[in-house]
């Protein structure tokens, strides 16, 4: 496994060191056998290694959790252990009449989330026989979403919001007291909400299929057109152009979706000056970027909801990556810093925490009972781990895969001082990176010693060093 160390003791102390642990609750405490019965349906996973990533260890075993699978490969897993992230995202895939789809479970809406996931493990291992597959499941699966969640009169796929399948994620209606369930598909008319996440995800989905599909020498033209359109949708049904931010849910009021604005820039369904609105003009509790905001009326900062305004790691690191994937470095330096805060004075990487006071709480929602339960926050949350992987590899360090090698665009908050990752395995190569000054501008780049543009071919191997001195520019 790779290293990380900056130069500054405290800065190192503080962030630093949490890429160990970071490592150590995706690779040691998570990783664990594949069960070939639970896992292996569409007889895909590799033995060796025999090992998948599940959700957490606070979790009955075994679990084939779509959103997870591909949350945490995309995150770091596929990057850090390729086979281990193909086993993982293989792990949610079946075997359906029409060929290979992702498990057609009753939380539909995150399904689609497995494809950027998986063009990602391709890009980052250059691996054509998985592409073959994962481009065959990408395209049963838009399919089976499309024929059975689209709604042709907006423009846009039905369904909750990526992070929510809790009932607490939602303003009433869909919420109901009639209803005594906690699971947000037992309340009426939640199959047909129209969200802000989910529709950035479906758009990010038909863009990699795309892309899969001119790797692959097949059409792309249609479902790029199909992604345009979807964009345009989201765009005119979910953008609001008096708060200058996009709406958490059609017909709704003004709710800030944490993951839907990530979604969003990172997607590319904002353009840049979108963006850099949306990311400048968003609610921060004292303890990060929350799931849903402001309190729905039946919470408080007293009792808050679990999936409303809570601090969820994988969801705070997304907005994270999303300020660094935009050049802005003082929003980006303030979303590691707080996620460091959260997880040392935790002594882990737990499931989601209370805004206001950063303490380790699952939140509250109705239980069978219709009262507010209080739900536990579950230790060693995987993509809560990933999450932090995330931002030092795609924001810190700014990697970023293409089809023909990596490009580096980092993102080094000025005060941090000079910082290096040592022993990074990309394809045939090794990898030490060190980041000096601050800013999102490169000002110059060496490798091995030579004046060069921040990429590397794919096609090189063996040990490289490269040295990038930013400018101290950043788009703040």
């Amino acid at each position: 496994m790779p290293s990380l160390t900056f130069d500054d003791p405290a800065t190192h102390r503080r962030i630093g060191a949490l890429y160990g642990a970071a490592l150590a609750d995706v690779f040691e405490t998570n990783t664990v056998p594949a069960e070939r019965s639970v896992y292996d349906r569409a007889g895909l996973l590799a033995y060796p290694p025999g090992t998948v990533v599940r959700a957490g260890g606070g979790y009955p075993a075994p679990q084939r959790w779509t959103r997870d699978a591909a949350v945490n490969a995309w995150s770091g897993v596929s990057l850090l252990a390729p086979d281990v992230g193909r086993n993982t995202l293989w792990s949610v895939v079946d075997r359906g009449p029409d060929g290979l789809v992702v498990q057609q479970d009753d939380q539909w809406w995150d399904q689609v989330v497995w494809i950027p996931a998986a063009w990602h493990h391709y890009l980052v291992t250059g691996d054509r026989d998985f592409l073959a597959l994962a481009h065959e499941t990408a395209v049963n699966t838009l399919a089976a979403r499309r024929a059975r969640d689209f709604d042709s009169s907006y423009g846009l796929f039905r369904g909750p919001s990526f992070m929510n399948d809790g009932i607490s994620g939602y303003p009433s209606p869909p919420e109901t007291t009639s209803v005594r369930s906690s699971f947000v598909l037992d309340h009426p008319g939640a199959a047909e909400l129209l969200c802000l996440s989910t529709n950035c995800l479906y758009h990010g989905a038909q863009r990699a299929l795309a892309d899969m599909a001119d790797a692959l020498g097949e059409p792309a033209g249609p479902v790029r057109a199909e992604a345009e359109r979807l964009r345009t949708a989201v765009d005119r049904h979910l953008w609001r152009a008096d708060a200058q931010t996009y709406t958490y849910l059609v017909r709704g009021d003004r709710f800030q979706e944490g993951a839907g604005l990530a979604f969003a820039v990172l997607f590319g369904v904002a353009d840049r000056s979108r963006a850099r609105v949306i990311l400048d003009g968003a609610h921060w509790q004292p303890y990060g970027i929350v799931n849903v905001w402001p309190h729905f009326p039946r919470f408080d900062d007293r009792l808050p909801g679990r999936h409303n305004v809570m601090v969820w790691p994988m969801v705070h690191g997304l907005f994270g990556h999303a300020a660094a994937f935009a050049g802005r470095t003082g929003l980006f330096g303030r979303a590691v810093e707080t996620l460091a805060d959260l997880v040392g004075s935790s002594g882990g990487f737990y499931e989601l925490y209370d805004s206001v006071g950063g303490a380790v709480d699952g939140g509250r929602q109705t239980d069978g009972s219709g009262e507010l339960e209080h739900f536990v926050s579950q230790p060693d949350q995987t993509w809560s781990a990933t999450a932090f992987l995330r931002l030092v590899h795609d924001g810190l360090f700014g990697l970023t895969f293409t089809p023909d090698g990596l490009r580096l665009r980092p993102c080094l908050p000025p005060g941090w001082g000079t910082v290096t990752l040592r022993g990074l395995r990309y394809r045939d190569m090794t990898l030490d990176i060190a980041l000096t000054g601050g800013g999102s501008g490169v000002r110059s780049c060496t490798i091995d010693g030579r004046p060069a543009e921040p990429v590397v071919p794919t096609h090189t191997t063996g040990h490289r060093t490269l040295h990038v001195e930013l400018d101290g520019e950043s788009a703040e």
